[in-house]
């Protein structure tokens, strides 16, 4: 089982021991907006405020989401988590604890349209989506988090979070970003491809995506 929390008004993660703090967790990632990627050319709220940061908790055994909350509110003013099915079309690569991954970790917070049912939008979203991200974007890992629910009081409604890492040039290089290798004209067809499927599940519209610094706690 896995949940992901998203911050705001946060605090120093990095230095709060928040893995040794989180009783049953097998293992914490944090991402954080940081100073590293305050320059990302990519950056859409939604929410009523920016996420400052995610915090994602994999569990041993059973989730343990009050005790998670608790301990991320020493850290942060307002904490809002979901449970989340993953799957991992590119699997993240492996990082020291504490060390900072290379690269850029966006993560997009994602709605569903009321026109689509439940089963039509995840269809379109991880059935027929996956493979144009892929092939469109210079991704070096991919994660799909289904969200089943609700793991605080006052979580908003969000039907999917995406977790996609690329080259730090990505920040400002539309390039980069999209693994164009420099010719406008590959850009333009590759955007406009990536572009016509996320509008297909409501990917294009009503979404958060926060770039970030990711670290492995444990």
């Amino acid at each position: 089982m896995k949940t992901i929390f998203a911050l705001w008004g946060v605090g120093d993660l990095l230095t709060a021991d928040l893995a040794g703090r989180l009783t049953g967790a097998a293992a914490v990632q944090a991402n954080v907006s940081d100073a590293a990627v305050e320059k990302a050319m990519l950056r859409i709220t939604t929410f009523h405020e920016p996420v400052q940061a995610v915090v994602s908790v994999w569990w041993a055994a059973d989730p343990e989401p009050g005790v998670a909350q608790r301990v991320l509110a020493t850290v942060a003013e307002r904490v809002a988590g979901w449970h989340v099915d993953e799957v991992a079309p590119i699997p993240l690569p492996v990082v020291a604890p504490m060390e900072r991954a290379p690269g850029l970790s966006n993560i997009a917070f994602l709605r569903k349209p009321e026109s689509l049912s439940p089963a039509e939008w995840l269809d379109r979203w991880r059935t027929h989506h996956t493979a144009v991200a892929i092939e469109t974007q210079a991704t070096s890992g991919y994660v799909q988090n289904l969200v089943t629910g609700p793991a605080t009081d006052d979580a908003p409604v969000i039907a999917g979070i995406v977790e996609e890492l690329f080259p730090i040039e990505a920040l400002t290089d539309p390039h980069a970003f999209y693994g164009s290798g420099g010719d406008h004209a590959e850009l333009a067809r590759r955007v406009n491809r990536l572009m016509t499927s996320v509008a297909t599940f409501g990917g294009d519209r009503n979404l958060d995506v926060v770039p970030t610094s990711r670290y492995r706690l444990r």
